[in-house]
């Protein structure tokens, strides 16, 4: 039976070296799992291979991304931190990682295998570096730590567990299951709004042509004809000449009104009092709060699964909170945790959860499946919120097309009333 020369890694992250008789490669990354030991490379005389075989296979994998060597620690951290993956690239890292690594192969010969074959710029940078890593002596968790902009904080503790239980590939393909749901979750959000937001861009663009067109065009001809205009229609004139004459007042306003909203939420207290009113905006603040409610249920069921502490995983789904007042609720509500106190109890005293969710998990913590009923609730928000959405999308666009059409309408008005008058006025006078 061959005999394969292994590196791994403990729980604690230490390196440990040996070797074992097994049948092929995948045996020896099975037996290594079941010491909970993850492994780092393996080399040896697998499938009639000769000991020089398999150390010049070595030598390749361990020289697959040669630039990485090359650049300095300062310049390859900078570069490491500069490095964003869009969460579709995320994804299908994870997605093939996951696929190597329960296919029996290590972490070295993966990321050298992905970054061969990748085809995405970002991504092969990412898969070289992170292999460049591993061979300078850091661990996978580690490592993804040097890339904060690809890899959340949720991303490299999720990991740092797979690591320490030995369960690197099944962490790995919860993960993928977890990223593929948040991505399905913001998706349908995105996607419900995108009609909205064309059709009121497509309303704004109409009747800016009637009125900056077609006024200029009618103006002509009611001045030829003389006599005193109707109301509305001096309205629409003057509209004209304020949009001709003065568009530049808007834009520069928009410009400083967009500039002092950046500079003001950039401030702590300025981005959580915008952050607590966009909650209260009818409709638009609802889809906010079920979606925080779906995700916030599913990524601590997803932590909880994977061995990370329940004060742990509230800190991290804390962090990773777009919306600052949540985020300090949360906190708070982790601070009690410490003071011994339950997570439902803690939440509850802080406003930042629906009573019946409340309700939920704390039946979670009595009957001693919260992770399970985590993910129920989880579960029961998404579709919560693919309801609300629904309805928003249902509301919208019929809105959008009265308030158009009263626009339009008013246009015309104006129009047909200088009309009716001119018309009027010559018939008064014999013509």
């Amino acid at each position: 039976m061959p005999v394969f020369a292994y590196k791994a890694r403990d729980a604690a992250g230490k390196l440990v070296e040996g070797s074992l008789d097994a049948t092929d490669r995948t045996a020896v990354v099975r037996e290594l799992g079941k010491s909970r030991l993850l492994p780092f490379s393996i080399s040896g005389a697998a499938n009639g291979a000769s000991p020089a075989k398999a150390a010049k296979k070595a030598a390749e994998v361990a020289t697959a991304a040669p630039e990485a060597k090359g650049a300095t620690p300062a310049a390859s951290a900078s570069a490491n931190a500069a490095l964003k993956l869009s969460h579709t690239h995320r994804l299908l890292f994870t997605e093939q990682l996951a696929y190597l690594l329960s296919a029996g192969m290590t972490l070295d010969e993966a990321l050298a295998i992905m970054h061969r074959r990748l085809k995405q710029p970002a991504l092969q940078q990412v898969s070289a570096r992170l292999h460049q890593a591993l061979v300078d002596g850091r661990s996978f968790s580690q490592a993804l730590q040097e890339f904060p902009r690809s890899f959340t904080t949720l991303y490299v503790n999720l990991v740092q567990a797979g690591e320490a239980s030995g369960a690197l590939p099944e962490i790995l393909r919860r993960l993928v299951k977890h990223l593929q749901e948040v991505k399905a979750l913001r998706d349908r959000v995105q996607q419900a709004l995108v009609y909205p937001a064309v059709l009121s861009v497509f309303g704004v663009v109409l009747v800016l042509l009637f009125i900056t067109v077609l006024v200029p065009q009618l103006t002509g001809f009611f001045a030829k004809t003389g006599g005193t205009l109707p109301l509305p229609t001096r309205l629409l004139i003057g509209a004209n000449d304020v949009i001709v004459k003065y568009w530049w007042v808007a834009v520069a306003g928009g410009v400083a009104i967009a500039a002092i909203f950046r500079a003001a939420t950039r401030a702590p207290a300025g981005r959580e009092a915008w952050d607590r009113f966009r909650l209260r905006i009818p409709g638009y603040g609802m889809v906010l709060k079920y979606r925080f409610y779906a995700q916030f249920a599913r990524t601590l069921s997803t932590l909880l699964h994977n061995g990370v502490t329940l004060l742990r995983a509230v800190e991290l789904v804390a962090n990773i909170s777009e919306n600052s007042w949540i985020k300090r609720l949360i906190l708070q509500a982790r601070g009690e945790l410490v003071d011994g106190s339950s997570l439902s109890k803690a939440v509850s005293r802080h406003g930042v959860f629906p009573e019946l969710l409340v309700d939920m998990m704390s039946v979670g913590e009595q009957t001693g499946r919260f992770a399970e009923t985590m993910q129920m609730i989880a579960d029961i928000y998404e579709r919560e919120l693919d309801k609300k959405v629904q309805i928003a999308t249902e509301l919208i666009p019929p809105l959008i097309i009265v308030v158009i059409a009263m626009l339009v309408g008013a246009v015309v008005f104006a129009i047909m009333s200088a009309v009716f008058s001119i018309t009027s006025g010559l018939k008064g006078r014999g013509v």
